[in-house]
């Protein structure tokens, strides 16, 4: 049995490393590649997806039959589920990404020194980058279209439960790759379930140059233990609505059933609602008509479950979890710091929201949410690159290193310097 373990994960390194590989050869072809030609690829991508769109959906339906078999929630299976009309959403977003300009060799900042020598900081792509990710298919394009924009190449290590729906839309980038005359090892699915591929890919420091997981705390945290290559982490969305006292109440009603309810299993979904005491006697009740008329438990504290009769016992776990569910934390807080102080404690420095008339209040609350995204009086719902106008993105980073919130094309790059000099030399 050992040895058939052992066996089994030299095949499935030697199959990772010859992946890497690949990848790495095809970096000189797309660092001389120009914008035309990138663009190019990207929409005969988006026109593949089109034309496999009957394929397409019937790999999804395998990879739904086995979620069903496994027991995924309905929120799961959602994220899953590829219909005719998120099929088109792929499709526009690959346009949206060829859309964008390119960023590489972008000057991001010049200047010239008194000696006369002239510097410019110019963006450039990072390399080889591993994308490991759980459930949505649609990652799969987003990932690929936006390396393929940055100049990077990317190995794609989707998750199980949409590996039928994963290697279909990778076949599509990578005909839009051959069709563009670029290589199509830019873009690979690594092929295997095998979960020791994902441990493969943490270990290639000399062929992967930097790894984006997007997927469950598990994950994020396996990655963040056994990598040995730089990480852009995509953490869990413990996102929170704050209703201020100075809140107008129909769109302290509208943002929150949004937030929490448009769907559920995303990680920009509310998980978490407070609300100022001052005003809970009166507002509670209508929102709780909401979340529970949509299909929500709602798990509060006690002053919370004292209003409303609806209001389940919250534990101290509540205020931790993502549910990506139909299930929010409600608690009632005493003012403006008590909120921030809360969100700082238990977010996941995602995305919070606050919704006030209070200008002040509001200033207040989005500068020291300590959260990649903070939003005034709009759903948390918009924590997305889409709807930031960066075409896609491939997750939204919580770290404070190289990237924050929206990874899109332009957080795919690096830069360098260039100096331009007429033979000076240094004394």
């Amino acid at each position: 049995m050992a040895e058939a373990t052992e066996d089994r994960q030299m095949s499935v390194e030697a199959e990772v490393r010859r992946i890497a590989a690949a990848a790495r050869q095809s970096l000189p072809a797309l660092a001389k590649a120009g914008r035309a030609a990138k663009d190019a690829a990207l929409r005969a991508a988006a026109a593949s997806i089109r034309a496999n769109a009957a394929r397409i959906k019937e790999e999804n339906a395998k990879d739904l039959r086995l979620a069903g078999q496994k027991g995924l929630s309905a929120a799961m299976r959602d994220r899953l589920l590829l219909d005719d009309r998120r099929v088109e959403d792929i499709a526009k977003a690959l346009e949206a990404v060829a859309d964008l300009p390119d960023p590489v060799g972008q000057t991001i900042a010049e200047w010239e020194r008194p000696n006369g020598l002239r510097i410019a900081r110019v963006r450039v792509p990072l390399g080889v980058i591993g994308i490991i990710y759980e459930s949505r298919p649609n990652v799969t394009a987003d990932a690929g279209g936006l390396c393929l924009k940055s100049g990077n190449a990317a190995i794609l290590r989707g998750g199980s439960e949409s590996f039928h729906s994963s290697t279909a839309i990778a076949e599509c980038l990578r005909d839009g790759l051959r069709r563009g005359n670029l290589p199509a090892d830019s873009i690979q699915l690594v092929p295997t379930r095998d979960r020791e591929a994902v441990g493969a890919m943490l270990r290639m420091s000399d062929l992967i140059d930097i790894i984006v997981p997007r997927g469950g705390k598990s994950l994020i945290e396996r990655v963040m233990k056994e990598s040995r290559i730089p990480v852009i982490a995509h953490l869990e969305g413990n996102c929170h609505v704050y209703i201020h006292e100075k809140a107008d109440p129909e769109i302290a009603r509208r943002v929150t059933l949004n937030a929490k309810m448009r769907r559920t299993g995303v990680c920009g979904a509310a998980e978490s609602l407070l609300i100022d005491r001052a005003i809970a006697a009166r507002q509670l009740p209508a929102i709780v008509d909401d979340l529970a008329g949509a299909g929500c438990e709602i798990r509060g504290d006690p002053a919370a479950q004292s209003i409303d009769a609806r209001i389940v016992p919250a534990s101290d776990a509540d205020w931790d979890t993502e549910y990506l569910d139909a299930v929010i934390s409600l608690k009632i807080v005493d003012g403006l710091p008590a909120a921030i102080e809360h969100v700082n404690r238990h977010g996941s420095h995602h995305t919070d929201a606050i919704i006030t008339e209070d200008a002040e209040a509001a200033e207040r609350f989005l500068a020291e949410v300590d959260s990649a995204i903070v939003l005034h009086n709009a759903s948390t719902q918009f924590a997305d690159g889409a709807e930031f106008g960066m075409g896609a993105e491939i997750g939204i980073s919580t770290g404070k290193l190289h990237a924050r919130g929206p990874v899109g094309a332009e957080q795919l790059t690096s830069f360098k310097y260039v100096v331009r000099g007429d033979g000076q030399t240094r004394p």
